[in-house]
């Protein structure tokens, strides 16, 4: 099993700009967005990282920026990496995930819907769990206000 220096070692040799996170009960590392396609092919076919299961993604609005949040573990290793990418909040585009690990399809399509990222390259980018006509009110986004259910972030 990699110990966590060594995880952060390598990937901020590999991503210019990676900070780790201090603190963290799993190794987290913050990169920028546009680093995600390259990082995430390499965490999935190097020999040493095989991480071949993102179990969890999802998204935080901080309101300036979102953050993508990408939860991914090696079932041969036994370790767990936790990366974090910011977007802009304007305009929120990352690369899909989903032709490496299928458990991002549906994750992304929701984070979609939700908080209105766009995911380049996805096979199946429409709504999962809104009503159709729904598009373009993204309910877990913070600026987000439903007026029928007085609902306001």
């Amino acid at each position: 099993m990699m110990d966590r220096e060594h995880m952060i070692s390598c990937i901020t040799e590999w991503v210019p700009g990676a900070k780790a996170e201090e603190g963290t009960e799993w190794t987290t590392l913050s990169i920028p967005g546009e680093s995600w396609p390259e990082l995430a092919q390499r965490l999935r076919d190097e020999a040493d990282w095989q991480m071949d299961f993102l179990f969890c993604l999802t998204c935080i609005d901080w309101k300036t920026h979102l953050t993508m949040v990408y939860h991914l573990t090696s079932t041969r290793h036994r370790h767990i990496l936790v990366i974090k990418a910011d977007l802009p909040a304007d305009d929120a585009v990352i690369h899909t995930a989903s032709h490496l690990w299928k458990t991002a399809i549906f994750h992304e399509r929701e984070v979609f819907e939700m908080f209105g990222v766009r995911f380049s390259k996805h096979p199946d980018l429409r709504l999962l769990i809104l009503p159709d006509g729904w598009e373009g009110r993204n309910p877990m986004k913070k600026d987000f206000e439903d007026p029928v259910n007085m609902i306001r972030m």
